[in-house]
Protein backbone atom coordinates (compact mmCIF):
# COMPACT_ATOMS: atom_id res chain seq x y z
CA UNK A 1 0.00 0.00 0.00
CA UNK A 2 1.28 3.76 -0.65
CA UNK A 3 2.10 5.78 2.10
CA UNK A 4 -1.07 7.74 1.54
CA UNK A 5 -3.01 4.65 2.47
CA UNK A 6 -3.21 5.25 6.51
CA UNK A 7 -4.41 8.69 5.94
CA UNK A 8 -6.91 7.99 3.26
CA UNK A 9 -8.40 4.77 5.30
CA UNK A 10 -8.70 7.65 8.56
CA UNK A 11 -10.69 9.73 6.21
CA UNK A 12 -13.18 6.52 5.16
CA UNK A 13 -13.43 5.60 9.09
CA UNK A 14 -14.36 9.26 9.58
CA UNK A 15 -16.77 9.00 7.00
CA UNK A 16 -18.38 5.79 7.30
CA UNK A 17 -19.04 6.95 11.59
CA UNK A 18 -20.12 9.92 10.30
CA UNK A 19 -22.78 8.10 8.01
CA UNK A 20 -23.52 5.24 10.84
CA UNK A 21 -24.23 8.39 12.97
CA UNK A 22 -26.78 9.99 10.39
CA UNK A 23 -28.18 6.71 9.75
CA UNK A 24 -29.24 6.49 13.70
CA UNK A 25 -31.06 9.63 13.32
CA UNK A 26 -32.42 9.62 10.26
CA UNK A 27 -34.17 6.67 9.43
CA UNK A 28 -36.79 8.01 7.05
CA UNK A 29 -34.75 6.98 3.57
CA UNK A 30 -33.91 3.90 2.47
CA UNK A 31 -30.66 2.57 3.22
CA UNK A 32 -29.01 2.21 -0.15
CA UNK A 33 -30.79 5.89 -0.99
CA UNK A 34 -29.06 7.52 2.22
CA UNK A 35 -25.56 6.42 1.18
CA UNK A 36 -25.81 7.21 -2.32
CA UNK A 37 -26.71 10.71 -0.63
CA UNK A 38 -23.85 10.54 1.34
CA UNK A 39 -21.62 9.46 -1.17
CA UNK A 40 -22.41 11.49 -3.63
CA UNK A 41 -20.67 14.47 -2.08
CA UNK A 42 -17.44 12.97 -2.10
CA UNK A 43 -17.39 11.50 -5.01
CA UNK A 44 -14.82 13.33 -6.23
CA UNK A 45 -13.05 12.06 -3.79
CA UNK A 46 -13.06 8.46 -3.37
CA UNK A 47 -11.44 6.36 -5.51
CA UNK A 48 -12.84 2.64 -6.51
CA UNK A 49 -10.36 1.54 -4.12
CA UNK A 50 -11.61 3.70 -1.28
CA UNK A 51 -15.25 3.19 -2.10
CA UNK A 52 -14.77 -0.99 -1.58
CA UNK A 53 -13.36 -0.04 1.80
CA UNK A 54 -15.64 2.31 2.95
CA UNK A 55 -18.40 -0.08 1.66
CA UNK A 56 -17.22 -3.05 3.24
CA UNK A 57 -17.16 -1.62 6.91
CA UNK A 58 -20.89 0.24 6.24
CA UNK A 59 -21.83 -3.39 4.82
CA UNK A 60 -20.51 -5.01 7.65
CA UNK A 61 -22.15 -3.08 10.88
CA UNK A 62 -25.08 -2.99 9.09
CA UNK A 63 -25.44 -6.77 9.00
CA UNK A 64 -24.19 -7.25 12.19
CA UNK A 65 -25.47 -4.42 14.21
CA UNK A 66 -27.40 -6.65 16.64
CA UNK A 67 -24.54 -8.55 17.17
CA UNK A 68 -22.03 -5.69 17.36
CA UNK A 69 -24.14 -3.66 19.92
CA UNK A 70 -24.18 -6.98 22.50
CA UNK A 71 -20.62 -7.09 22.35
CA UNK A 72 -20.33 -3.70 22.86
CA UNK A 73 -22.88 -3.72 26.04
CA UNK A 74 -20.64 -6.81 27.02
CA UNK A 75 -17.62 -5.41 26.82
CA UNK A 76 -18.96 -2.00 28.50
CA UNK A 77 -19.63 -3.38 31.48
CA UNK A 78 -23.68 -2.65 30.73
CA UNK A 79 -23.71 0.63 29.38
CA UNK A 80 -26.61 1.03 27.54
CA UNK A 81 -26.41 1.70 24.31
CA UNK A 82 -29.20 4.38 23.90
CA UNK A 83 -27.07 6.16 26.83
CA UNK A 84 -23.96 6.25 24.98
CA UNK A 85 -23.93 9.05 22.79
CA UNK A 86 -24.63 8.88 18.86
CA UNK A 87 -20.54 9.21 17.81
CA UNK A 88 -19.59 7.31 20.52
CA UNK A 89 -21.59 4.06 20.06
CA UNK A 90 -21.02 4.62 16.21
CA UNK A 91 -17.04 4.76 16.81
CA UNK A 92 -17.30 1.54 18.95
CA UNK A 93 -19.59 0.10 16.22
CA UNK A 94 -16.66 0.37 13.67
CA UNK A 95 -14.35 -0.44 16.24
CA UNK A 96 -15.78 -3.83 16.97
CA UNK A 97 -16.36 -4.64 13.45
CA UNK A 98 -12.75 -4.33 12.51
CA UNK A 99 -11.64 -6.35 15.56
CA UNK A 100 -14.02 -9.14 15.35
CA UNK A 101 -14.38 -9.70 11.00
CA UNK A 102 -11.27 -7.56 9.74
CA UNK A 103 -8.31 -10.23 9.99
CA UNK A 104 -6.33 -8.58 7.97
CA UNK A 105 -6.57 -5.04 10.70
CA UNK A 106 -4.19 -5.20 12.67
CA UNK A 107 -6.36 -4.95 16.71
CA UNK A 108 -4.04 -1.93 17.53
CA UNK A 109 -4.90 -0.22 14.27
CA UNK A 110 -8.48 -0.69 14.92
CA UNK A 111 -8.09 1.09 18.78
CA UNK A 112 -5.87 3.83 18.12
CA UNK A 113 -8.37 4.73 14.92
CA UNK A 114 -11.61 4.63 16.79
CA UNK A 115 -9.60 6.51 19.72
CA UNK A 116 -8.39 9.00 18.10
CA UNK A 117 -12.31 9.35 15.72
CA UNK A 118 -13.84 9.47 19.17
CA UNK A 119 -11.40 12.30 20.10
CA UNK A 120 -11.82 14.26 16.51
CA UNK A 121 -15.77 13.95 16.16
CA UNK A 122 -16.54 14.10 20.11
CA UNK A 123 -14.07 15.13 22.95
CA UNK A 124 -11.31 13.68 24.93
CA UNK A 125 -13.67 12.12 27.04
CA UNK A 126 -14.82 10.15 24.49
CA UNK A 127 -11.64 8.73 23.32
CA UNK A 128 -10.63 7.70 26.72
CA UNK A 129 -14.25 6.16 27.19
CA UNK A 130 -13.77 4.40 23.51
CA UNK A 131 -10.19 3.18 25.10
CA UNK A 132 -11.26 1.31 27.76
CA UNK A 133 -14.06 -0.34 26.23
CA UNK A 134 -11.82 -1.55 23.60
CA UNK A 135 -9.01 -2.39 26.33
CA UNK A 136 -11.32 -5.23 27.37
CA UNK A 137 -12.71 -6.32 24.42
CA UNK A 138 -8.33 -6.61 23.35
CA UNK A 139 -7.31 -8.57 25.80
CA UNK A 140 -9.79 -11.08 24.80
CA UNK A 141 -8.84 -11.34 21.42
CA UNK A 142 -7.43 -14.70 19.92
CA UNK A 143 -5.32 -13.24 17.69
CA UNK A 144 -1.54 -11.16 17.87
CA UNK A 145 -2.52 -7.58 18.52
CA UNK A 146 -0.04 -5.94 16.16
CA UNK A 147 -0.34 -7.70 12.42
CA UNK A 148 -3.09 -8.44 10.37
CA UNK A 149 -3.52 -11.43 8.06
CA UNK A 150 -2.82 -10.59 4.73
CA UNK A 151 -5.42 -11.56 2.01
CA UNK A 152 -2.81 -13.73 0.49
CA UNK A 153 -1.45 -16.00 3.35
CA UNK A 154 -5.57 -17.02 3.89
CA UNK A 155 -6.33 -20.83 3.51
Amino acid sequence: MSSSGAPNRHLLRLWAIQFLFQRDFNRYDTWEEALELFVAGKKKRMSRKMRAFFDERIDGVSLNLKELDEQIVRYSENWDMNRMGGVDRNVLRLAFYELLYCEDVPPVVAVNEAVQLAKELSSEESGKFVNGILDNVMRKLDRPLRQGIRKDEEA
